[in-house]
């Protein structure tokens, strides 16, 4: 796991979450209990290039994995990180900008044509049962050939959306629990959100695509890992947090997305 003070660092450098490409390692024996982060996709935005994938993550807590955003490549990059797709139980949506979320159909149809049997609970905003319904029906023809000809249970009555409306508690189970916050990505306003996962090692927040907010602090009080995408604007000389931002600061889309120099502002203050 990645401490803190480690990202606050890469942080005060310039550097993002959002601009390493930290591999998808494989996952350890089943008698890991470890909780582990990994990395799948950490290119922003949808276009699809060569080099690292689109946003995704999984989290691993007793070798159960938690996805959080899907986007393109999310499925294969699972595959690559020893993590079948039939044992996915929960996924995490943060918004519904197609480079987090496109490839969340194809992921559960996926792990269901790979052997998924059981159900599998998604969370996002209001938004993602309509998604899920249309992803469904173009695919209606296929499901109900494959249904019979293949013996599967039927996929749609296995993913269980639950959408989110407001801040607050998100789901628990013994080992998990789970809480969203609202904050604002312009143009979206109310139906982004970070997640707070606490687990039995330690707390990771994944809050992604957000503008700059301080109550996000509040919620990541205590966090033994933030996970936060920003555009790596910070100049190469140190520049005092209660001064005036760079001229740098001002030519990225700072209303839409938190900036290296004001969020080490807000996590050092």
């Amino acid at each position: 796991m990645i401490a803190r003070r480690t990202l606050l660092k890469w942080s005060l450098l310039g550097a993002t979450a959002s601009q390493f490409a930290l591999p998808a390692l494989p996952a350890n024996a089943a008698g890991d209990k470890r909780t582990r982060w990994i990395f799948l996709g950490t290119k922003g935005g949808p276009r699809v290039t060569a080099g690292r994938s689109n946003p995704a993550n999984v989290l691993l807590v007793d070798n159960e994995p938690y996805v959080v955003d899907c986007g393109p490549g999310v499925s294969k990059r699972l595959a690559e990180a020893k993590i079948p797709l039939p044992s996915i139980r929960y996924v995490f949506v943060t918004h519904l900008h197609s480079d987090h979320v496109i490839e969340y159909g194809n992921m559960i149809y996926g792990a269901w044509s790979a052997g998924l049997d059981h159900e599998v609970d998604a969370f996002g905003p209001v938004g993602l049962d309509a998604l899920t319904r249309s992803f469904w029906e173009q695919n209606r023809a296929d499901i109900e050939i494959r249904i019979p000809d293949e013996s599967k249970p039927d996929p749609r009555k296995l993913l269980v959306v639950k959408e989110i409306e407001a801040s607050g508690p998100v789901m628990s189970n013994p080992r998990v629990k789970v809480s969203a916050f609202r904050t604002p990505h312009p143009p979206i306003l109310e139906k982004n959100y970070a997640y707070r996962f606490e687990t039995p090692n330690g707390v990771i927040v994944y809050a992604c695509d957000t503008a700059y907010n301080p109550e996000l602090a509040k919620f990541a009080a205590g966090a033994d890992l933030l996970i936060i995408s920003c555009p790596a604007t910070i100049p190469r000389s140190p520049t005092k947090c209660g001064s005036r931002a760079p001229a740098s600061i001002m030519q990225v889309p700072s209303s839409s997305h938190a900036t290296s120099w004001n969020l080490s502002c807000s996590l050092s203050s």
